[in-house]
C-alpha cells in the first residue's frame, strides 16, 4: 500500500494538485524527504507528529465532553441524582449517544470546512498543506456550546482560517491563535448563542419553563449565576467542578483531565510549563485581590460585582474555560511569547486579565479567550524588551570586562 501511494505521489510531481495528495500521503506515512543541506539538530519528530501529540492530550477531554453533554441533557430533564454514581449516571450508553450526535457534527464541520480551505490555499499558492489545523480543528468544537448551529460554526471557521491565519502567510506566521479567533468571531457576531439566553444543553429546553430551566444553561453557568447575584442557584460541589460534572462548553468542564493533559504536554516538552504556571499565579493573584476587597468591606453586597468578587480565588481555576485556555491555548508556540523570561510575563497577564474580565463584565462572565488574544498581540513586544534587556546587560558585562582587562594590562606593565 505504501509503495503504491509513493508511486502515485511521484506521478503527481509538477501537478498543481500535488500538495493535496501529499497531505494525504504524509498523514498516513512519515514523509520520505530528507534534509538537502547541513543541519545542526536531527530528530525523529516533525510538525505533524507534534500536532498529533497535542491531539492525544485532547482526546480524553473530548470523550469526557461527549459523555457530559448527554449527562447534562438528562439531568436537566430528570433532575440531578442525589446519590451520584459515575458508572450508573455518567458513563452510560444513552449519555454517550446524545453527546455523540451533538459533538460529532461539530467536529466534522470544523475539520471539513477548515481543511477544505487549507487545501484550496495550498493548491493556489503551490505549497504543501500545513499541519497547523490538525489541532485547531479539534480545539474549536471543545470551546463552543454543544448546541452551536452548524452553519454558524462553518462561517466562523472560514473566517478564522482565512482572516486569522492564511492572510498572514499560514501556519507559523499568524499573530493570533486561530481557534480563539474563531471563538471571538462567534461571540461578537452571535453573542446570545455563546453566553446568552439561547445557550442550552442539547434538547433540554423542550418541555421546561423559564423558571426551572436554569440548570440547562450550557455556557458559563456557575459564573453566570454569581454574576447575577443568584448564589442560591449555585449548587455544584467542589468535586463536581473539579471532575467536570457541570454544564459548560464541550471541553472546558473537567479540570482533572485538563490538568492531566497539561502534565502530558509538559512531559513531552510540547508546551511551556512557565506559561502554565505563571498564568495560574496571575489568576490566583487577581482572585486574591478581589477577595481582599470584599473582606475589607470596600464593596457592599448590593454591588453587581459582589458575588464574583467574593467567589473563592482558587475556584476560578476549576470553572469556566480558564484552565482549558491556559493549558491548550496560551501555550501555542506560534502566538505566545518565545523567550523564557517573556513567558512568565505573558502567562501571568493572561491569568490576571482573565479573572479581571470575569468580575468586571457580568454580562459575559468569562474572559480567558479575550485575555489570550490580547496577550498574543503583546507577545512580540514582551520578547522585544526581554531581548533588549539581555543585550544591555551583556554590553555592561563586556564593558566591565574591557576595563578589567585594561587595568590588568596596566598593572602588569608597571610591575615589569
Amino acid at each position: 500500500m505504501k509503495q503504491k501511494l509513493h508511486e502515485i505521489k511521484e506521478s503527481f510531481k509538477g501537478n498543481k494538485w500535488a500538495p493535496a495528495f501529499n497531505a494525504i500521503h504524509t498523514f498516513l506515512y512519515t514523509p520520505n524527504e530528507v534534509t538537502h543541506s547541513g543541519t545542526h539538530v536531527k530528530a525523529a519528530d516533525d510538525l505533524k507528529r507534534t500536532m498529533n501529540t497535542v491531539i492525544q492530550a485532547l482526546i480524553p477531554v473530548l470523550l469526557f465532553g461527549i459523555f457530559n453533554a448527554g449527562y447534562q441533557h438528562y439531568s436537566a430533564i430528570e433532575g440531578f441524582p442525589e446519590n451520584f454514581s459515575v458508572l450508573e449516571h455518567f458513563i452510560t450508553w444513552r449519555n454517550f449517544l446524545v453527546g455523540l450526535t451533538t459533538v460529532l457534527p461539530l467536529l466534522i464541520v470544523s475539520y471539513g470546512v477548515g481543511l477544505a480551505i487549507e487545501f484550496v490555499f495550498a493548491v493556489i499558492k503551490g505549497h504543501e498543506v500545513e499541519e497547523g489545523y490538525l489541532v485547531t480543528g479539534i480545539l474549536v468544537p471543545l470551546i463552543v456550546p454543544v448546541d452551536t448551529p452548524l452553519w454558524m460554526l462553518a462561517i466562523a471557521v472560514a473566517f478564522g482560517v482565512v482572516i486569522g491565519k492564511e492572510v498572514f502567510g499560514g501556519t507559523g506566521m499568524n499573530i493570533l491563535n486561530p481557534a480563539l479567533t474563531i471563538r471571538a468571531f462567534l461571540f461578537f457576531a452571535y453573542p446570545t448563542w455563546m453566553s446568552g439566553d439561547k445557550v442550552w444543553v442539547h434538547g433540554a429546553v423542550d418541555g421546561l419553563t423559564k423558571a426551572n430551566s436554569t440548570d440547562a444553561i450550557s455556557g458559563e453557568t456557575i459564573l453566570g449565576f454569581l454574576a447575577q447575584n443568584r448564589a442560591e442557584d449555585y449548587a455544584y460541589s467542589i468535586s463536581d467542578m473539579f471532575f467536570g460534572f457541570i454544564p459548560g462548553s464541550v471541553g472546558e468542564t473537567s479540570a482533572l483531565l485538563i490538568l492531566l493533559g497539561g502534565l502530558y504536554l509538559i512531559f513531552t516538552k510540547i508546551a511551556s510549563w512557565r506559561i502554565m504556571l505563571s498564568a495560574v499565579l496571575g489568576a490566583l493573584t487577581m482572585g486574591l485581590i478581589f477577595n481582599a476587597v470584599v473582606d475589607f468591606g470596600w464593596i457592599g453586597t448590593y454591588s453587581k460585582f459582589y458575588s464574583l468578587m467574593a467567589f473563592d480565588f482558587w475556584k476560578h481555576l476549576i470553572v469556566g474555560g480558564l484552565a482549558f485556555g491556559i493549558v491548550y491555548m496560551a501555550t501555542d508556540p506560534v502566538t505566545g511569547s518565545q523567550t523564557n523570561k517573556g513567558k512568565w510575563f505573558y502567562g501571568f497577564f493572561i491569568g490576571f486579565i482573565s479573572v479581571m474580565i470575569r468580575v468586571f463584565n457580568p454580562g459575559y462572565p468569562e474572559g480567558v479567550f479575550l485575555a489570550i488574544l490580547l496577550m498574543n498581540v503583546f507577545a512580540p513586544t514582551i520578547d522585544h524588551y526581554v531581548v533588549q534587556a539581555n543585550v544591555k546587560r551583556r554590553k555592561k558585562r563586556a564593558k566591565k570586562a574591557v576595563i578589567y582587562t585594561e587595568e590588568s594590562a596596566s598593572l602588569e606593565t608597571q610591575s615589569a
